[in-house]
């Protein structure tokens, strides 16, 4: 089998990759104490606009993209966006943090691109996301407001919001960027949201099947 073979079986393959990078960069950011509720959250957030960016630039160049709103671009989503960056970062950023100096620095290194963990992680996305369109390969495409990787950030927000609030707020000194074990634990029901991800578009596995 010839190496560009062996590279467009792999991209077939790109959700367990997805999966193995995402978990992959994100134990190492855990063992390196710089992992927070916001880190996951907005990871959750850049992932959605990546993947919508991406899909509506080559919504006419991959002939074997499935577009579920018949490539029409709804700019509420980007309104919806936005609403959710700004909630996002004051909130999960900021506010929810504002006890403890150690997370509300963790939270200003994601922000402004300083955490290598989670910039890698963004990198491999939007790589991995042009690299499936250019070997075009089958894949279902959303536009709208209310795709798969919209409603896993929702489901995320809440999930954060649980966990800031009755968990992490009630033991501070446990559920600290330093404390791996606690960061793990915080990870842990994001990791269960990525899952979730693959299921929700495993249609495209299928696609690719037929």
């Amino acid at each position: 089998m010839s190496l560009q073979a062996t590279f467009r079986n792999q991209i077939k393959n790109y959700r367990k990759w997805d999966f193995i990078i995402f978990l992959s960069l994100t134990l190492l950011s855990v063992l390196n104490g710089q992992t927070t509720v916001f880190y996951l959250i907005y990871f959750f957030w850049w992932n959605a606009l990546v993947q919508l960016a991406v899909d509506f630039y080559f919504r006419n160049r991959n002939e074997n993209a499935i577009c579920e709103n018949n490539e029409r671009f709804e700019f509420g989503s980007l309104f919806l966006m936005g609403i959710y960056w700004v909630f996002i970062v004051v909130f999960f950023g900021f506010i929810a943090g504002s006890g403890n100096h150690e997370i509300i620095f963790t939270n200003m290194e994601v922000l402004f691109f300083q955490n290598w963990f989670f910039n890698g992680n963004l990198i491999f996305i939007l790589i991995e996301r042009i690299l499936i369109h250019k070997t075009k390969q089958p894949i279902q495409i959303y536009l709208s407001a209310f795709s798969p990787n919209a409603v896993v950030m929702h489901i995320s927000i809440i999930v954060g919001g649980v966990v800031m609030f009755f968990v992490v707020k009630n033991y501070p000194e446990i559920f600290t960027p330093e404390n791996r074990w606690g960061s793990a634990l915080i990870v842990l029901p994001f990791l269960l949201l990525k899952i979730m991800i693959q299921s929700l578009t495993k249609s495209d596995n299928q696609i690719q099947k037929n």
